[in-house]
Formats: C-alpha cells, structure tokens, sequence
C-alpha cells in the first residue's frame, strides 16, 4: 500500500509528458483582463517565446520583450510577424530594461528566477504614473493549505491536459521550450515580502501552482 501513492505519481507523471499543455499562457487572457483597452507602451519580462508580447501588440503602440536566454529571444523573433510592434532583446531583467518607463509591465513565471524584492523595486521604478504591473507567478507549497490545494490540482491539471489535446499525445508546444527553474518561496512569504514593496498591491493564490498580483502606480 505505501507504493500506491509513488506509482500513482509516476504514472501521473507520464500522462502529463504525454498531455502537455502551457500552464503560463493559460492565465494570458485573464491578464489581458488587468490592462486597458488600449496603452503606449509595454514590457514583458521573462518573455520567452513572445505569446504574450504578441497578444499586448494588439492593444499597445510598442512592446519590449526581454528574455535573458538568447535561444528563446531568437525562436520568439522567428514566430513573430515582422510588422507586429515587439522589440525582443536578450537581456537582465534587472540591468537591460531597454526604456526608462512604461504603462504595463508584465512578469509570467520569471519572476522566481530574479531576487524577489529588488525585482519588484525595480519594476516599480520603471512603471510610468498610473501604469500597472501584472504578475503571474510560481508558489512552493509549504503550508497544509498549500499542499491541499497541489493536491486538487493534480486531476485538474490532468484532465486540462487531455482536453486540450483532444486525447491524443502531444508534444509540448513552443512555450515550454525556455529554461525552467522550480519555485522556492511560498506563498505567505511572496505576499508579506509583495507589501512591503507595493502597498495596495492585489495577490491571489492560484491553480496549476501559479499566483496572481496586480499593482497601480499612482
């Protein structure tokens, strides 16, 4: 009986790499929801292969895209159209924003990957008066609530998988390629450390191990 769990894992496991589906851009359309209809400019950190750069292009008058691994940036600039308005660079989030300010800033699943509080600060300094800054990020359960909600999203995750590719294997899509490092705060600790920095921010613990938070420079 102790081996249940650990079998049932493993073959969870093989029916995901064989269902695969992109976890990040799955909350894209509920960030399109934070901006405005229509902005100047945008950036998206931790760009990747530029899905959500693109989707601002439709609202914005000019994106920056950065990714610090030029073999994403490189596949990003291939799949965009060349009169879409996206800049990719490969760059530092925290030493290469290319402009001094923007009206959006986004950050999907980067953000754990850079030094929390001086990667919020920064942001902060680079979003324009009355901009906003929507994030998209990874939690590590920690604490009974954080392991109960991993639990249901096991299924979920799942049964999301075959949906979305109609029952049969897939690879997995272009998005999933960048280089992925796993979470090491959780989420108590990514909201008292997010007011510290941006007061007034809003943060929501999400499915799919993902959280939410959205802040208002005034």
């Amino acid at each position: 009986m102790t081996t249940l769990p650990h079998r049932f894992l493993h073959a969870l496991d093989r029916f995901n790499a064989a269902h695969p589906w992109d976890h990040n851009a799955h909350y894209h359309r509920w960030i399109m929801r934070q901006l405005p209809r229509s902005f100047g400019t945008a950036l998206d950190v931790g760009s990747g292969t530029g899905d959500l750069a693109r989707l601002m292009a439709t609202r914005a008058a000019a994106v920056d895209a950065i990714d610090s691994d030029p073999a994403t940036v490189a596949r990003a600039q291939a799949m965009t159209p060349p009169d879409a308005p996206v800049t990719f660079t490969t760059a530092d989030a925290l030493t290469g924003i290319p402009a001094a300010s923007y009206d959006v800033i986004t950050c999907v699943a980067a953000l754990h990957h850079l030094p929390f509080n001086d990667a919020l600060a920064h942001f902060r300094r680079h979003l324009a008066p009355g901009g906003t800054l929507v994030v998209v990020g990874l939690w590590h359960a920690q604490t009974p609530g954080d392991h109960l909600l991993s639990a249901a999203a096991l299924p979920l995750n799942a049964a999301t998988g075959w949906i979305k590719n109609k029952g049969r294997t897939a690879l997995p899509p272009a998005s999933m390629t960048a280089p992925v490092r796993p979470a090491t705060m959780g989420f108590a600790e990514i909201d008292r450390e997010t007011r510290h920095v941006l007061p007034g921010a809003r943060l929501r613990r999400r499915l799919f191990w993902r959280y939410t938070l959205v802040w208002h420079q005034h």
